[in-house]
């Protein structure tokens, strides 16, 4: 092409990426080195200046080296995805939201002067068909449902502010499978991603998932079958096998959700577990710390101190060239090295509830804003998340990245001096109540934290906050 593509239209840009990315994929079984280059030359034509040179060579090089991680990783994925699922995500996760999405967000952050997010989080409903311990979401009944128009206006308005990734949780959210299905057929040009328990994935319902190519899931799952079905139910872990075969037959997009605990972490981190989920199609997954949220919570399933330096390092081993499993782990508590802390609060995500209120984390159930009287823009601008703009990073040791969990005090500082409101559908709990179960184990996890975070940091002069961040600023 010899048009820059940052100098066409929207609608031509993604038109032109959109012909790249069929000759790419065309290219995919007889050249893969010659279809990483061609995506990574397209990356550089829309993004230029946005990175260095040497940054589009290293991408080169690392996705053209067959025995690279990365190269068997994207192999893996592009043996399994059916051509149009994966054609959709390379245009709306890959060209909409990372490329074009976040250049919008960014220029949106010094024109709004608030925290703009990179993805939303909400809830369809807050019904659930399970009730796993420690779980906030089972014990909330069938109360309170996001309309269709309510979830359409939360695309709508993100979207003129540059978010293109949306995730969907719950309670259980394929309980509104035909809302889901709708919108994403509206907004075919938005990536969505959905948590679930995996129970109401049938053959039908993955016809049209295919059929759309723009959903992609995160199946709960937690271990052996001992370990999984002890804090899950009876019958769940066979559930999420038969979903898992369903989306591996119809070629969708998938990974894992869970939650490490005190009682399951070796059980959802070992070598066999891991090697477990590649064969049955899932190549990525998120980590999630337990966090004791709600009245009838669990403190004693959380982590020990050094249960969690077990999990830095495992998760930094899982990723890194030294191990041959072709998995890639995020951890949302432990990975705040790499993003500068807490992502909360907007600052790259937020959550809405079912009811409509807007809370600055899915863990965080406190609001002063709700999507039914207020926009997008609005609740960005309200007090609790202002808040979190002027407060982040709530602390400089990124292993301590939580005003929650690691940072108690300014939680309880951040709901009382600005009005907050508990959100928590069955029974509302103070912020004392709640900040109290985590006082314990801030004060035990400082020490480790900090002695792993003298030593650990990758990164000298890693940014702070969005603020403080270039596009050319080099990462390493």
């Amino acid at each position: 092409m010899n048009t820059s593509l940052e100098n066409l239209t929207h609608k031509m840009q993604r038109a032109a990426l959109g012909k790249i990315v069929d000759v790419a994929l065309s290219h995919a079984e007889q050249d893969r080195e010659k279809t990483m280059c061609q995506l990574v030359d397209a990356a550089k034509q829309f993004y230029g200046s946005g990175f260095s040179d040497e940054t589009y060579e290293n991408a080169k090089k690392v996705l053209t080296d067959p025995d690279s991680k990365w190269t068997k990783l994207i192999n893996c994925v592009l043996d399994q995805t059916d051509p149009h699922v994966a054609r959709t995500t390379a245009l709306n996760l890959g060209y909409e939201a990372f490329f074009r999405g976040t250049k919008t967000i960014r220029e949106n952050r010094v024109k709004y002067q608030c925290n703009i997010p990179w993805l939303i989080l909400f809830d369809p409903t807050s019904a659930c068909n399970m009730h796993c311990v420690g779980c906030w979401a089972g014990e909330y009944g069938n109360k309170n449902n996001l309309s269709f128009e309510d979830m359409d206006k939360i695309v709508t308005q993100g979207k003129e502010l540059g978010v293109y990734l949306y995730m969907l949780t719950g309670g259980e959210p394929l309980v509104r499978k035909k809302d889901v299905l709708k919108l994403a057929e509206k907004h075919n040009d938005v990536q969505f991603a959905i948590y679930t328990n995996s129970t109401l994935i049938d053959e039908p319902f993955c016809e049209e998932v295919q059929r759309l190519g723009n959903i992609a899931f995160m199946l709960s799952i937690e271990g052996t079958p001992e370990t999984n079905d002890a804090r899950r139910g009876e019958g769940h872990y066979a559930a999420v096998m038969h979903a898992m075969d369903l989306l591996k037959k119809y070629g969708i997009l998938f990974g894992t959700s869970i939650c490490y605990t005190r009682q399951n972490i070796d059980a959802v981190t070992n070598d066999e577990f891991m090697r477990f989920l590649c064969e049955k199609g899932a190549h990525f997954g998120f980590y999630f710390h337990y966090m004791p949220v709600g009245n009838e919570a669990a403190p004693e399933l959380m982590p020990t101190p050094e249960q969690r330096k077990y999990m830095i390092d495992r998760i930094r081993y899982l990723r890194s060239s030294e191990c041959d499993i072709p998995f890639y782990p995020m951890d949302f508590q432990n990975d705040g090295e790499f993003v500068g802390g807490c992502i909360a609060g907007g600052r790259n995500y937020f959550h809405i509830n079912s009811a409509g209120d807007a809370e600055p984390c899915v863990f965080i159930h406190y609001s002063n804003a709700n999507i039914h009287d207020q926009s997008i823009l609005e609740i960005l601008h309200s007090p609790l998340f202002m808040a979190y703009h002027n407060g982040q990073p709530f602390n400089k040791n990124h292993l301590r990245p939580c005003p929650m969990l690691e940072n108690p005090e300014l939680l309880e500082k951040m709901v009382h001096e600005t009005g907050a409101h508990s959100t928590d559908l069955q029974s509302p709990e103070s912020v004392e109540h709640l900040c109290e179960k985590c006082k314990a184990y801030a004060a035990d996890w400082q020490p480790t934290a900090d002695e792993v975070w003298s030593h650990h940091k990758i990164r000298e002069s890693r940014y702070e906050n969005y603020k403080d961040w270039k596009p050319s600023q080099p990462l390493d």
